[in-house]
């Protein structure tokens, strides 16, 4: 049997822990966004919720923070922020005045369609080294396994995800 199929990888390696990597990853991931989209004041989890509303229109907190895998809290403070810069605003809810909601403006609309270049900037930036193939079998495997795993997460994500390029 090889490492592969056991399941018996050398762990106590650093550069072969899977969270390590990912975690990496993650940190260079948030660098690249931030220096594309510097000029905008923008992190990616605001750019997240904005892109949540901006498919929706209006939604929740908590279906906003199940779409990107945050707590309602986080949600919360972010709706907050960018309500203060005008990108959002919280209309009060008719329906269940228990429930906040949060409403992109046309602000906001205009910031995401502005956001959009340096967003996608940063993603080819930070998938560049791979090729077509590599990149469409690291979206896949990743899918596979935030999907597998994602119950166990404090924010699991509840929100049927996307394959690529459909």
């Amino acid at each position: 049997m090889n490492k592969e199929d056991s399941h018996e990888f050398d762990y106590y390696d650093l550069w072969n822990r899977p969270g390590f990597l990912i975690r990496r990853l993650h940190q260079i991931h948030v660098a690249m966004f931030l220096e594309e989209c510097r000029e905008f004041n923008v992190t990616p989890v605001q750019f997240g919720v904005l892109t949540v509303l901006k498919d929706s229109e209006t939604s929740d907190l908590v279906s906003i923070a199940r779409r990107i895998g945050v707590d309602r809290v986080t949600v919360a403070d972010v709706v907050r922020r960018l309500e203060r810069r005008g990108l959002v605003d919280r209309p009060a809810n008719t329906a269940d005045k228990r429930t906040k909601v949060a409403r992109i403006t046309k602000q906001g609309r205009a910031f995401v369609d502005a956001v959009q270049p340096a967003m996608i900037r940063a993603q080819k930036r930070f998938v560049d080294p791979l090729g077509e193939t590599e990149n469409a079998k690291l979206t896949e495997l990743l899918t596979k396994l935030i999907l597998e795993n994602d119950e166990v997460s404090r924010a699991p994500i509840r929100h049927k995800v996307g394959k690529p390029n459909t």
